[in-house]
């Protein structure tokens, strides 16, 4: 549980930077719901979103709230078993991780090679509050000078402009790599069959919208299967890339 500060109050919420604080959400995932709830709020008084989730519920939970950051209470010793809903988020999701870990776990810690950072419990909400900070800026900055998109599975190389979905590679003609290189460094976003025909093609380029049907549906029998959509139709609008789940 975060310690009170020494006057017996909190301080001020934190001036954060953008996307950071009241934009971010954190999951914090342990077995007692009374520390987790009481955690919460303390994020909260320090500006942060927050949802709480046992082990066993972390994964659905996840996929209920997206957050950006995991805060995962480790007390005891490790367990491979019960450690894997983490390591599926830290995957699939590609989220930093900060170990909450009470002095009694602390020789189990190097077991984690999940975590990126941690905390002893009980911790000062200060230094918490900082070290979500730093870490979420440290994760965002390695992101944008990466020079790979990654989604569910499926990776872009910017530098060699390789495409793989699962570890095979996938050959695709240049405008469905610019197709896809354009959508996926966008996620989330809605292109319109325009903007696509535009940023693709040429403002010159006097073929129709149709052009962007084909390929995009071209590109999807190539990446995609029953198990796994990366590109969503927007109806009567025209395409999306989604964003991590």
């Amino acid at each position: 549980m975060i310690q009170q500060t020494l006057t017996g109050s909190r301080p001020a919420a934190m001036t954060l930077p953008t996307g950071v604080g009241l934009m971010t959400h954190l999951l914090i995932i342990s077995d007692d719901s009374i520390t987790a709830a009481a955690l919460r709020a303390a994020l909260g008084k320090s500006g942060f979103s927050a949802a709480t989730a046992s082990y066993k519920d972390a994964l659905e939970t996840a996929a209920r709230t997206s957050p950006h950051l995991l805060l995962a209470e480790i007390n005891g010793h490790y367990d491979a078993s019960r450690w894997q809903s983490v390591i599926a988020l830290k995957k699939k999701r590609e989220l930093p991780v900060i170990a909450l870990v009470s002095e009694t776990a602390l020789a189990s810690l190097d077991t984690h090679r999940e975590v990126d950072d941690f905390i002893i419990t009980p911790c000062n909400d200060v230094e918490l509050s900082l070290r979500i900070n730093r870490l979420l800026r440290s994760s965002a900055a390695d992101s944008e000078n990466s020079e790979q998109i990654k989604c569910s599975g499926l990776t872009i190389d910017l530098a060699t402009c390789e495409v793989t979905v699962h570890g095979s590679k996938v050959d695709l003609t240049f405008k469905e790599y610019e197709l896809l290189k354009l959508m996926a460094s966008n996620k989330g976003r809605v292109f319109t069959r325009e903007a696509l025909l535009d940023k693709i093609w040429g403002y010159d380029y006097f073929g129709g919208d149709r052009t962007v049907d084909v390929h995009v549906r071209r590109l999807r029998s190539k990446i995609e299967d029953v198990d796994h959509t990366y590109i969503e139709t927007v109806r009567n609008i025209g395409y999306k890339f989604i964003k991590n789940e």
